[in-house]
């Protein structure tokens, strides 16, 4: 009998950072909390926070991925992430030296970008609110 597997793809911006296939169970966290992907479940979407994308294969090898906000699609066994930026890492405390080194060291200018961006979006959702109450 044939143990059933996913195929995950991390995708970049500008390239293909990861492609495993017999990936056995994924867990990954999105806007509404933690959530586990086993080959059998329902074809979903799903917005990611940044965290830590942990996935199982075949072979009982747990790995980490640390990732940016992005996108999770899971289409039959398929299984397509795409962020920003990401880090592999063996463990987790490797994972942890990987994020400080590149997470952390975004240039001045994308980090101001992200925090007017964020009042935008705030400041819209206020003002919609506010219209619909009126």
């Amino acid at each position: 009998m044939k143990t059933e597997a996913m195929t995950l793809r991390l995708l970049l911006p500008y390239t293909v950072l990861l492609e495993e296939e017999d990936v056995r169970r994924i867990v990954a966290e999105s806007t509404r909390g933690k959530f586990g992907l086993l080959p059998r479940r329902l074809d979903c979407a799903a917005s990611l926070v940044p965290g830590i994308l942990f996935y199982e294969t075949g072979s009982g090898t747990e790995r980490f991925v640390a990732i940016d906000r992005g996108v999770l699609v899971k289409t039959g066994g398929e299984v397509t992430v795409s962020v920003r930026h990401a880090a592999l890492g063996g463990d987790l405390g490797s994972l942890r030296r990987l994020v400080e080194k590149q997470f952390l060291e975004l240039d001045e200018s994308e980090r101001r970008g992200r925090s007017l961006v964020a009042r935008l979006e705030s400041e819209i959702i206020r003002e919609t609110h506010r219209l619909s109450h009126e």
